[in-house]
């Protein structure tokens, strides 16, 4: 249930399956031989203490401790404190030395995920595509796409990028400076470059520009583009209102537009929707004003951008008046508002949202609402505190989620299962990562709290099980100081056991 990988690199980059397969089981097998060896030393203690039925449990504190999940069907082993911990639930299998390595597999999707000293390096698959990375730089990916091809990449970024497939269409290399020859990579169609920044070309649909120097002179062309910069000191493009076909083989117009620039950037002139009902005209001559006219939005600014601004929208049907923008912000309209003197007071509204703050950033409320989900939050200070609710309206049920940096994070689901955990490092700042929770957070959470709201059940834990709680429909069980002192409550029946010796409560 484990990972190691072996990369082969030649004209293509591929993970083999059965080499993956040999080194997870291997180190799968000795991880479970250990498990079950001390597992079996302390069952002996328990009997050895003269308990006559043996419990699926283990609590031996901090130096192991095997015990069901609360918020999962399944079971967890700990050992060592936060050294080790291994999970089973479901067909989800799961284990990790935090904060140096963890491994999942969800035999259910079919899914890996393995990390070590994350984010330092990472591999993930899911089902036959994969990725692998280290720190971003280092990486390589592979699978099949849309029309069955694999595709296989890899990257030492920024020097050396490749991608190797079954279609020789696809393939590509960059070596930079010296040589470069890219498919759709950094928002563009095709990159191809020789000694950059000496000559670089990119495609994007029809539009092809090739750069001298780049960025500082380029020349472009396309179906009815055309348009040179000689950058900073001044450029224009061009094109002219074209037709072209759309998904459904119908031929649909593209508008037009005339920019122009000198000594960006000082002065802009950009004409833009030509041939369509609502061409555009904006114009900037920085510090002094801009301005746009439209038929359906009227703009000026005096000074450009920063200074007192007056705005008529009239497709979105509202009026604004910034003195100086964006600092102080009066707009009103028919679905949206916004009165804003920084940074004392700020509240916008439109159609879905809505967003107050008071003295920014000590206090912060947003809200979204669009069926069926009504999202607010709350911060103070941006992340030291946050109180986020994330509702259902058609399910009528919600999720909140707490968190004060670095104390606590506490969360609620839309089941009404709860946790709570104290310290919080870095959760409060990524809360919705699942690498910080496998990989981090046994390192520092000093306590937790679980409890599920379907079984009744609930676990308390300090100090990665010196004490331990456990309650439910059935009882309770309460160990201490590594299982050296334990309390158990069944059928309003007390038992004690100290150094693992019975005692029945009178």
């Amino acid at each position: 249930m484990n990972l190691t990988k072996t990369v082969s690199m030649s004209n293509t980059l591929l993970i083999p399956p059965k080499s993956e397969m040999m080194l997870s089981l291997t180190f799968g097998w000795i991880l479970r031989q250990i498990v079950h060896v001390l597992r079996i030393v302390l069952l002996c203690w328990v009997l050895w203490s003269g308990e006559h039925a043996v419990q699926a449990q283990v609590l031996a504190g901090p130096a192991f401790s095997e015990f069901r999940m609360t918020l999962d069907q399944g079971t967890r082993t700990e050992i060592a404190g936060p050294i080790f911990y291994r999970e089973q639930h479901g067909e989800v299998s799961q284990w990790a030395f935090p904060p140096l390595m963890s491994f999942t597999h969800d035999a259910g999707v079919d899914s890996t995920e393995f990390d070590i000293l994350y984010p330092l390096l990472t591999y993930d698959r899911y089902g036959a595509e994969y990725r692998f990375q280290i720190f971003q730089l280092f990486n390589f990916a592979g699978g099949n796409v849309e029309n069955e091809t694999n595709k296989h990449r890899f990257a030492l970024f920024p020097i050396y990028i490749q991608q190797r497939s079954e279609d020789g269409s696809e393939n590509y290399t960059s070596v930079l400076p010296f040589y470069g020859h890219l498919k759709n990579r950094f928002f563009r169609d095709e990159v191809f470059y020789v000694m950059m920044p000496v000559y670089v070309q990119t495609k994007k649909r029809d539009i092809t520009t090739d750069n001298f120097l780049f960025p500082i002179f380029h020349l472009r062309h396309g179906q009815g583009l055309k348009g040179w910069q000689f950058f900073p000191l001044l450029g224009h493009e061009q094109k002219v209102p074209t037709l072209k076909t759309n998904s459904w083989d119908d031929l649909v117009p593209v508008s037009g537009h005339d920019w122009r620039f000198f000594l960006w950037p000082l002065f802009l002139d950009q004409h833009a929707g030509l041939g369509s009902t609502n061409e555009d005209h904006s114009q900037a001559f920085i510090p002094f004003y801009s301005f746009t006219r439209s038929s359906l939005r009227d703009a000026t600014s005096v000074p450009a951008f920063l200074g007192f601004s007056v705005t008529h929208d009239y497709a979105k049907k509202y009026d604004e008046i910034g003195a100086p923008w964006p600092f102080i912000v009066f707009r009103r309209g028919e679905s949206t508002g916004i009165s804003r003197v920084w940074p004392f007071y700020s509240h916008a509204t439109n159609e879905f949202t809505e967003s107050t703050w008071y003295l920014w950033p000590l206090y912060k409320y947003n809200r979204v609402h669009s069926d069926p989900l009504d999202r607010d939050r709350m911060r103070i200070l941006l992340y030291l505190y946050s109180d986020t609710t994330e509702r259902n309206t058609e399910a009528g049920t919600a999720l909140r989620r707490r968190v004060f940096w670095p104390l606590f994070t506490h969360r609620q689901d839309h089941n009404g299962n709860e946790r709570l955990q104290i310290l919080a490092i870095l959760e409060p700042l990524l809360p919705t990562s699942k690498s910080i929770e496998r990989n981090w957070s046994p390192v520092w959470s000093l306590w937790r709290d679980e409890k599920n709201a379907t079984t009744g059940a609930r676990s308390q834990s300090l100090l990665w099980n010196l004490y331990r709680r456990e309650s439910g429909t059935n009882g309770a069980q309460t160990s201490a100081l590594f299982g050296l002192i334990q309390h158990t409550t069944k059928e309003d029946e007390g038992r004690w056991r100290f150094f693992w010796w019975p005692i029945r409560s009178p």
